[in-house]
């Protein structure tokens, strides 16, 4: 008999309590089926489907313009190049937790030979100390929001401003790597141009939060866009045509940009329900967006199949995987969206109760 792994019952479950649901075929159907079907496609970058949205995020995101790009690892280190060329110094500043150090086989070292120097230790966020104590001249710093690899943490409005100033003041350029953007405003309580404004340039993605199939937003001033279209082209991100990603991004920013409140009060509430078992916490305890990670202090092997009983005996799904963070330790990520809503109430109540029972069961007494 074939045992049922933690991925079989998430996949299997009837309820899942994270994110908008499963990224197949459908998420184009659903956006694409009110459009007319003799709507022109962009060509090369040009047309007005492209420039149209392009505007629409410039507007959105208080800059003088924007440009849409398939992805935003392009986007970003394209930014940070641009910024490094017009310094002539090649030297940027981030976490060592960002993107861009740990999830691009350094593209940014190696495309583009700049240097890099990390801030701060990996389980906090940037403070103002940290870029006070920079030595070096540097072209540019990057601030992601939220810092996901450590739950989605924030530096406080407060901190974003005196970094901003700090910046300005030294002649350093400050990126945002705003793919989660939308996530952090109901928290900090600012639109996006009045968080926007504190960086020179700004990057949001498309198929994170706000669920679309792929594709990024580069925003900042003309003579910076004009440059970042150069070396958009230089990547190979013109393609022919980017409809299919222009046309989804719109139509599920206009479904979801009004729900971040939404989902930043689900994650706080099933944040609530972790944090109230036995032996796990979230981090942060309490979000600051619609996402956080949720940690069990037992080994990996110990605590998957009591996630798998839980997800297989009540049909609701919790999560597909655990990472190790060490031998006593392991963790998941969550990032609330439309799913949340649509479980019943006396349902997620029971999936807690019961979990809380199993981990005191197997570990109450370690």
């Amino acid at each position: 008999m074939v045992q049922n792994t933690l991925k079989d019952t998430f996949k299997n479950s009837n309820y899942k309590l994270a994110g908008h649901g499963e990224r197949n075929i459908h998420v184009l159907k659903e956006a694409f089926k009110s459009i007319d079907g003799d709507l022109e496609s962009d060509n090369y970058g040009e047309g007005a489907v492209i420039q149209e949205f392009e505007e629409k995020m410039a507007a959105t995101l208080g800059k003088e313009e924007a440009v849409f790009f398939p992805s935003g690892t392009m986007a970003q280190q394209i930014a940070l190049r641009i910024w490094c060329d017009e310094k002539g110094l090649r030297k940027v500043a981030y976490h060592p937790l960002s993107h861009i150090e740990i999830h691009e086989e350094d593209g940014l070292k190696e495309l583009h030979k700049i240097e890099t120097v990390l801030l701060a230790e990996k389980n906090r966020v940037i403070e103002l100390e940290d870029v006070l104590r920079i030595e070096e001249p540097i072209a540019s710093i990057l601030l992601e929001l939220p810092q996901r690899e450590i739950g989605g943490q924030l530096p406080s409005f407060e901190t974003l401003e005196q970094i901003s100033k700090h910046c300005q003041e030294h002649g350093i350029k400050l990126h945002l790597d705003g793919a989660r953007l939308l996530e952090v405003l109901p928290y900090y309580q600012k639109s996006a141009a009045e968080v926007c404004a504190l960086f020179d340039s700004v990057y949001i993605s498309f198929y994170k939060g706000v669920g679309g199939i792929a594709g990024a937003v580069l925003a900042g001033d003309k003579e910076f866009i004009k440059h970042s279209k150069v070396w958009k082209r230089r990547y190979g991100g013109d393609l022919i045509s980017l409809y299919p990603y222009i046309l989804s991004a719109d139509y599920y920013y206009r479904q979801r940009a009004d729900k971040m409140e939404l989902y930043y009060e689900a994650a706080k509430e099933l944040a609530g329900f972790y944090n109230a078992c036995h032996g796990i916490s979230t981090l942060p305890l309490e979000p600051v967006s619609n996402m956080f990670h949720v940690h069990f202090h037992q080994a990996k092997e110990l605590v998957e199949p009591i996630l798998t009983e839980v997800q297989q005996q009540t049909g609701i799904g919790l999560t597909s995987y655990l990472k190790e963070i060490d031998e006593n330790s392991c963790s998941f990520e969550v990032s609330l969206g439309d799913l949340y809503e649509t479980v019943p109430r006396e349902l997620l109540e029971k999936v807690f109760k019961q979990l809380d029972a199993l981990m005191k069961q197997r570990f109450s007494s370690i």
